[in-house]
C-alpha cells in the first residue's frame, strides 16, 4: 500500500468538491476515526458517495430529506469488505470533523486525517475493516512523519457533545494491536 501524490494508490478515487486548503499544509496530526451508513444501517451502496460529492437525491430516502444539502466529505471510507475510496486529498483539508477540539486545539479538520468506516455505532466491525484500516493507518504513518500512534482518536473524543461515532462497538484495543 503506498501514497503517491497524497492519494492511497489502492482506493478508488471518487474526487469530493467538499475540501479546501489546510491553514499549515505540514500539520498533519490526528487521525480521527468515524463512521458512517446511510440510510442508518444500510450497507452496500452508494449513497455515502453521492452525499460527499453533493449529489444525494432527497427523494431517495426519507431520511435523506435531512441530510442532503450536507457539504462534508471524508479523505478516505472503508467500506464493510475492505474496498477504500478516497474523496479528498491527504494534504487537503476534508469537511468530517466539524466543531471540534483536540487536546484544546479547535477545529481538527484543520490538521486531521478523517476515516470513515463504513457502519454504525452499535454493530459490530468486519475483521477485513481492521485489517485495512490498520493498512491505511501504518502507510499514512509512514508517507507523513508527524503522525503518531498515539494521535489515533475517534469522533466521539473531539466532538463528544455531538458525536458518537465509531462507537462503543469499534475495538481500539484491536486497533493497537493491529498496529503493532
Amino acid at each position: 500500500m503506498t501514497i503517491e501524490q497524497h492519494w492511497l494508490t489502492e482506493a478508488y478515487r471518487i474526487p469530493s468538491p467538499n475540501f479546501d486548503e489546510r491553514p499549515e499544509p505540514s500539520d498533519l496530526s490526528l487521525v480521527v476515526i468515524h463512521c458512517i451508513s446511510l440510510p442508518p444501517e444500510q450497507f452496500g451502496n452508494d449513497y455515502i458517495d453521492q452525499l460527499f460529492c453533493n449529489q444525494l437525491d432527497p427523494k431517495a430516502h426519507p431520511y435523506f430529506e435531512g441530510i442532503y444539502q450536507l457539504r462534508v466529505s471524508a479523505h478516505l471510507l472503508i467500506k464493510r469488505n475492505g474496498a477504500c475510496t478516497q474523496y479528498v486529498p491527504f494534504d487537503k483539508r476534508a469537511w468530517h470533523a466539524g466543531l471540534s477540539s483536540y487536546q484544546g486545539r479547535e477545529r481538527c479538520n484543520d490538521f486531521s486525517i478523517g476515516i470513515e468506516l463504513e457502519g454504525i455505532e452499535h454493530l459490530p466491525y468486519t475483521e477485513t475493516q481492521y485489517q485495512q484500516l490498520a493498512q491505511v493507518i501504518q502507510c499514512l504513518l509512514y508517507t507523513y512523519p508527524s503522525l503518531s500512534k498515539s494521535h489515533i482518536t475517534g469522533h466521539s473524543d473531539i466532538a463528544p457533545m455531538r458525536k458518537t461515532d465509531p462507537g462503543a462497538s469499534f475495538d481500539w484495543q484491536k486497533l493497537e494491536q493491529l498496529l503493532g
